[in-house]
């Protein structure tokens, strides 16, 4: 299928010795790159590595996410973790909405893995739960009812609009619930440090997934930055730049602390 206008990957393998970092971006779901792209330009402006896929089922039609299960998408996580783990001393990974439930589930298989790279998350308004009553019946009605109203482009920015479909795909969603019943009680396995970035006022996510990563994410360091001027969408809405400034901050800091320091 034809992708959508920027639904394209971004990749870039970094410059000189900042090369040696990397980081990996994940957009949403029913999303694509084009939510991320803006954050991924600014890493790389770093000169750091950066990959930012294109999730299965994301970028084309609506139909085609609902033959797809998350196990699909935390595959292509995975392979772009796999990938940079391979050419970088130390990788970070960042979400937003699934995509923060997407690196929150590497962290958490990671955390067993001696050789593990990953030296932190940075979450944007990241999915874990939800207390609408109408997701309770997603599963009962998803072998009838293909696709409910689109989720997408909450964004509070005028004239400013996040790349997707206009429909969400219920047999999508509904494995969308698995993995948050795989993921969040294994919060607890995470060490590596967290950067929340948490919209104030968010018509997606609602307030139980904050909740359930502070409840869980007991043996580390989770440190919340309010977004108090964007909608779910963040990373394209009116705080998009205080998320690049302080995922850069965070990567350079803990890039400080770790026990092999990058460099020449």
């Amino acid at each position: 299928m034809p992708l959508l206008p920027h639904a394209q990957p971004f990749l870039s393998d970094g410059v000189g010795s900042a090369a040696r970092v990397g980081v990996l971006l994940s957009h949403g779901f029913t999303g694509t790159p084009q939510s991320m792209r803006g954050w991924a330009e600014q890493v790389a402006a770093q000169g750091y590595a950066v990959r930012l896929p294109r999730l299965p089922g994301h970028g084309t039609r609506w139909q085609d996410m609902n033959d797809t299960r998350w196990p699909d998408w935390y595959g292509e996580i995975r392979r772009a973790y796999d990938e940079l783990a391979q050419r970088c001393d130390v990788v970070f990974a960042g979400g937003l909405s699934m995509g923060g439930t997407l690196v929150t589930k590497l962290a958490e298989d990671l955390s067993g893995e001696p050789a593990s790279k990953l030296a932190g998350l940075i979450l944007v308004n990241a999915a874990y739960g939800t207390q609408r009553r109408d997701a309770v019946f997603a599963r009962y009605v998803s072998w009838l009812v293909t696709s409910r109203p689109g989720i997408g482009s909450d964004v509070k920015k005028a004239r400013t609009a996040e790349e997707g479909y206009e429909r969400t795909p219920l047999k999508a969603f509904v494995s969308l619930q698995d993995l948050w019943k795989v993921v969040v009680p294994e919060l607890g396995k995470i060490t590596v440090p967290i950067l929340y970035f948490h919209s104030t006022e968010d018509h997606v996510v609602d307030p139980l997934s904050a909740r359930l990563l502070h409840a869980g994410a007991t043996s580390t360091t989770v440190t919340e930055v309010p977004l108090t001027d964007s909608y779910h969408v963040a990373t394209v809405d009116n705080d998009a730049d205080a998320i690049f400034a302080g995922s850069i901050e965070f990567i350079k800091q803990h890039i400080a602390t770790t026990a092999s320091p990058v460099g020449d």
